[in-house]
C-alpha cells in the first residue's frame, strides 16, 4: 500500500517514504511505527499497544518512545510543538491527523499527481524474471515451474553485462496481476520477462516476452516446446534468446558462459527441486525432509554436484535455527557433501555459494568458506545468496566493513526476498561489533518480525539492547530467546558461531551476560 500525505509518499510494501522525488532515510523500527499511526489513522492508539507491536511487549521507558516519536516527526517535517501530523493525547496515546490519500498501485498514484517512489536503475542492463504461469492440469507443477524460471535467473546472473533481480523477490509477484512499469519501478530493472509453463506428458511448452518497463513495448517473445530430456537444452536456448534481445553487442562468450545444465539425469533435478522449497518453509520437519530427498537426488545422478553442495547447506540451516542433535555426525556429512560438489563443478557460482556457507558455519572454517563465496560473487555478481554468505563469512572473521558492504548488496539485488531476515540479522551483527548498536537494533528488530522463530535474529536483539544500555528490555528479549533455542548459554558462543577473533566472542558474551543468559 501506498499512502501520501502532504508532499510525502509512503510505500510499505518497498518501506520506503519520500519528499516529492527524494529519498529520506527511515530505520526498520521508526518505518513500523509510521506505518503503524498511519495505518491506525482513524483512532487513538494508546502507549501499551505501541510497545506491543512494534516492541513486541518488551519493556520500554517512556523516554525511548517519546525519542522514537520525535524521529518519526522530523522525518515527516512535524515536531512535538506543532503536532501537524501526528498529535499526543495525554494519558490516551497518539493518533495521526495528516490527510491522508491511499493507492494500492503506482500508477494510479502517478495519475493523481501523486510521487512515486523509484529505484535508481543499475549503470547496467537489468532485468527481473517474473514467475512463469503454471498452465498444466496438476496444480502441483507449480514447483516444475518455478523451478524452470530460477534456472533461467540463474543463467542469465551469469553474464556480468547484467543487473539481474534475485528470484526470491521476483516471485513475491506470483499469482497477483502485474503492472509492468510498476514492476520495473518496484525493483529497478530497465527489462521484465514474463511467461508461462505448460507440462503435459513428456512434453512442455514454453512461452516467454520480454518487455521495456519504462515503456511497456514488447522487444521479444518466443515460444518454445521440448521433450522433458531435453529441457536444459530449452532453458539455454531461452536464455539465450533473452540475452541477445537485452544487448545485441553481448560477446557470445557471455552467453556461452549462461550454459550450464546441473544434470543429465531429469528425475534426479526433480527431487532436488522439491528439496528446494521445502528449505524456504524453515521448519526442522521440512529441513528434514530437504535433506532425504536431496540423498535421492545425488543416488539418481552421483554427478550431480548442486544436490551435493545443496545437502550441504541444509546442514547449515539446521544449524543456524538450532536443530542439531548430532554436531560431530552432522560436521562429518557436511564435509563429505562439500569437497564431493566442488570436485564436481569447482566452477558453479551457486555451488560455491552453498559450499561456502557450509564450510563457514558447519564446519567452523570461514577462511575456507570466504574464499570460496568471493569467487562464487567474482563468477556471478547478481548472486544473493553468495552475497549474504560472503556477508556472514566476513562477520566471522571479523571483517565487519566488508560484511555490510556484501550485505547491502544483497538486499539491492533481493529487496523483497522472504529470507531477508537472515541478511538482516547479519547486518544486526556486523552493525553491534562495529559499535553502531541503534542501527543493529532496528535491523535486528526487522528480522524478527520476518521470521520470528529464528535464534540469529534475536541473539543480536538481545545484544544490541544489552551493550545500548537497555537491560530490562533485553533480559526480556534473552526470556524470548531461551524458548526459542533453551540450551543456548554464553560458554556455547564459540560452538554456535565461528567467530576467529577472540575479543568478539568476548563482546558478544559480555552483552549475553548483562541481558541474562546462562554462563
Amino acid at each position: 500500500m501506498r499512502y501520501v500525505f502532504e508532499d510525502y509518499a509512503f510505500d510499505t510494501e518497498r518501506r520506503e517514504l519520500h519528499r516529492a522525488e527524494v529519498p529520506v532515510s527511515l530505520a526498520p523500527q521508526v518505518f513500523d511505527l509510521l506505518e503503524y499511526l498511519i495505518r491506525n489513522r482513524e483512532r487513538v492508539v494508546s502507549k501499551d499497544e505501541l510497545i506491543g507491536v512494534i516492541w513486541s511487549g518488551r519493556i520500554i521507558s517512556d523516554e525511548a518512545l517519546t525519542t522514537r516519536l520525535n524521529v518519526v516527526r522530523n522525518a515527516i517535517g512535524d515536531n512535538g510543538q506543532e503536532q501537524r501530523l501526528i498529535k499526543t493525547f495525554p494519558r490516551k496515546g497518539f493518533r495521526f491527523v495528516g490527510d491522508v490519500q491511499e493507492a494500492s498501485q503506482s500508477e494510479g498514484a502517478a495519475a493523481a499527481g501523486i510521487p512515486v517512489a523509484t529505484l535508481a536503475l543499475p549503470d547496467k542492463p537489468s532485468i527481473a524474471v517474473l514467475p512463469f504461469t503454471n498452465l498444466s492440469s496438476d496444480p502441483e507443477q507449480e514447483y516444475f515451474a518455478d523451478g524452470m524460471v530460477e534456472d533461467i535467473i540463474t543463467g542469465l546472473s551469469r553474464s556480468t553485462t547484467l543487473f539481474v533481480i534475485a528470484r526470491n523477490s521476483t516471485f513475491t509477484y506470483k499469482g497477483k496481476p502485474v503492472d509492468i512499469k510498476q514492476v520495473g519501478r518496484e525493483l529497478g530493472v530497465h527489462y521484465v520477462l514474463e511467461g508461462s509453463v505448460r507440462k503435459a506428458g513428456k512434453r512442455v511448452r514454453v512461452t516467454a516476452q520480454l518487455i521495456d518497463a519504462s515503456t511497456d513495448v514488447h522487444i521479444w517473445a518466443d515460444r518454445f516446446d521440448s521433450d522433458l530430456e531435453d529441457i536444459f537444452d530449452l532453458q539455454d536456448r531461452l536464455t539465450s534468446n533473452v540475452v541477445g534481445a537485452i544487448s545485441p553487442p553481448l560477446e557470445r562468450a557471455e552467453i556461452e558462459r549462461a550454459h550450464r545444465k546441473p544434470t543429465e539425469n531429469l528425475q534426479a533435478y526433480d527431487y532436488y527441486l522439491r528439496a528446494q522449497f521445502l528449505t524456504y518453509q524453515n521448519t526442522r520437519e521440512a529441513n528434514v525432509e530437504a535433506l532425504r530427498l536431496a540423498k535421492i537426488a545425488i543416488a539418481l545422478d552421483p554427478s550431480f554436484a548442486l544436490a551435493y553442495a545443496f545437502a550441504a547447506n541444509t546442514f547449515g540451516q539446521k544449524k543456524g535455527f538450532g536443530w542439531v542433535v548430532d554436531a560431530v555426525q552432522d560436521r562429518v556429512e557436511t564435509r563429505q557433501f562439500v569437497e564431493r560438489a566442488i570436485q564436481l563443478d569447482k566452477d558453479n557460482p551457486l555451488v560455491l555459494a552453498l559450499s561456502g556457507q557450509a564450510y563457514s558455519l558447519v564446519l567452523e572454517e570461514p577462511e575456507n568458506g570466504v574464499a570460496l563465496l568471493t569467487r562464487a560473487v567474482a563468477l556471478d555478481p547478481n548472486l544473493v545468496m553468495a552475497r549474504n554468505w560472503s556477508g556472514w563469512g566476513n562477520v566471522y572473521l571479523g571483517n565487519f566493513d566488508a560484511a555490510i558492504e556484501q550485505f547491502s548488496a544483497a538486499i539491492r539485488l533481493s529487496p523483497l526476498h522472504p529470507r531477508l531476515f537472515l541478511t538482516q540479522s547479519g547486518m544486526a551483527y556486523a552493525l553491534f561489533f562495529a559499535g553502531r548498536y541503534e542501527d543493529g537494533l532496528s535491523w535486528a528488530t526487522s528480522a524478527i518480525q520476518r521470521q520470528s522463530n529464528y535464534p540469529g535474529a534475536q541473539r543480536t536483539l538481545l545484544a544490541n539492547l544489552a551493550m545500548s544500555g537497555r537491560i530490562a528490555e533485553a533480559r526480556r528479549a534473552c526470556d524470548t530467546l531461551l524458548k526459542t533455542d533453551p540450551t543456548f548459554c554464553i560458554s556455547d558462543i564459540p560452538k554456535r558461531i565461528p567467530f576467529r577473533r577472540l575479543e568478539d566472542i568476548e563482546k558478544l558474551s559480555e552483552a549475553c551476560r548483562l541481558a541474562g543468559v546462562p554462563e
